[in-house]
């Protein structure tokens, strides 16, 4: 049983408590988000033995209001003798004619032996029964040594998949699958390669991961987390439209830039609704926090709020789900030198704002995040995010048992965040 910390005393004021996070153990990348009979379920990367990125599992939480969520038994897990032994690594959940379907990349030996996986559920998502061999195997490619993260969307009426791709020292792809069939998959190149002038220019990495590709206010998003030689190098998010090749498509980007301006945010995935797009990020720890101090905690990563993926113009840009509202509890007073002390808290700022975090032991106070403009912050524990004009910011600060926030708001408001009754 995957546990989630939420409105809990834990004598830990780093921690997170209303964001999906698992009591103890590893926690990276969101996945297989979906909605199945009115209720949303969020899976995510999960080690739940250690705070350690190895034997990576799909930890599991529920939600019918996006505020509550309530900890789901862990979905999958790593067969012994199965294709995905050596971890069940990210993917997505399709209602496959009633069948809720994890679509993930199953590993056997390392991350150069991966292949797509198929797992199915009943509809409360809380038995899986995986496959036993792989739907497709990576591309016979020299130009290709990573394949992984397979997101399933439909376009003229046929289903489809795409894969982020690369080569340690060399270039990324994203590549796309006809699978109108979720057991027959059949390869159709690559959707997208670093040839392509504005992503070129805009999304340079060696892998492109955790492709999203969705259609927003009638235009195509194709979303990319860019992997570096083994360095996470932020999200990007494309502009474009689908354009008919000899057996597919190719996007075509139009214009491009960051999702998320800030140094901890990356794998985001989406949900797209009838009336809305959905997104959640990986907010990874800082380098604030030591390897000594996450294993004495014993917890590593959390997921961002829900965010809202909207288009600005030329801009994708993400905007906090209006169901957060919901966790204002009380307005609240700063301290005569702006510092408020409680676990969560929210403020809006009509001309802009700045938080510092200050530790009264050596007298330091640094800047967290700061903007110029209309803003919305919210914090709880060690995690930041930052709305205002451009992209969102995700970062990561840790009050600890000494340090306090300093907030300048001019004509303001602050709110303690708390879960309804």
């Amino acid at each position: 049983m995957t546990q989630l910390v939420q409105e809990t005393t834990v004598g830990d004021r780093d921690r997170p408590l209303l964001h999906i996070h698992p009591r103890s153990g590893w926690l990276n990348d969101p996945n297989g988000l979906c909605r199945i009979d009115g209720t949303y379920h969020v899976f995510f990367q999960h080690n739940p033995a250690a705070p350690v990125h190895d034997d990576i599992h799909w930890g599991h939480v529920s939600s019918a209001d996006l505020l509550h969520w309530t900890p789901e038994p862990i979905a999958l897990v790593p067969q012994p003798d199965g294709a995905d032994r050596g971890g069940c690594w990210s993917g997505c959940v399709v209602d496959d004619g009633g069948v809720p379907t994890a679509v993930y990349t199953a590993i056997r030996a390392d991350v150069h032996d991966a292949g797509v996986n198929l797992s199915r559920s009943d509809r409360t998502l809380r038995r899986w029964t995986p496959d036993r061999a792989w739907r497709i195997a990576a591309p016979a490619d020299p130009g290709i040594s990573h394949v992984r993260d397979p997101f399933v969307f439909h376009h003229d009426g046929r289903r489809y998949a795409v894969q982020g791709a690369g080569k340690t020292g060399g270039r990324p792809q994203v590549l796309l699958y006809q699978c109108d069939d979720l057991r027959d998959w059949s390869y159709l190149g690559p959707l997208l390669t670093d040839d392509d002038p504005v992503a070129g220019a805009v999304a340079q990495a060696t892998v492109w991961e955790c492709p999203n590709l969705f259609r927003l206010d009638g235009r195509w998003v194709l979303l990319i987390s860019l992997w570096r030689d083994d360095v996470l190098s932020g999200v990007r998010y494309l502009l474009g439209d689908l354009v008919r090749r000899d057996l597919g498509w190719r996007f075509v980007a139009e214009s491009g830039g960051k999702l998320d301006a800030g140094p901890a945010f990356y794998a985001p995935q989406v949900l797209v609704e009838p009336d809305r797009v959905l997104l959640w990020g990986w907010a990874w720890e800082g380098s604030e926090r030591t390897p000594a101090e996450i294993d004495a905690a014993g917890w590593n990563g959390t997921l961002t709020s829900p965010r809202e993926v909207v288009l600005r113009g030329d801009a994708v840009v993400l905007e906090p789900a209006a169901e957060l509202s919901g966790l204002r509890r009380e307005t609240w007073s700063l301290a005569a030198d702006g510092s408020l002390d409680v676990p969560a808290f929210e403020v809006l700022a009509p001309t802009g704002l700045r938080l510092r975090l200050a530790d009264p032991r050596s007298g330091e106070i640094r800047t967290v995040v700061e903007a110029d403009t209309a803003a919305r912050l919210i914090v709880d524990g060690s995690l930041v995010e930052l709305f205002a004009a451009g992209p969102s910011i995700t970062t990561r600060a840790y009050p600890g048992e000494h340090r306090r926030w300093l907030v300048d708001a001019p004509g303001g408001e602050v709110w303690r965040l708390g879960l309804p009754d």
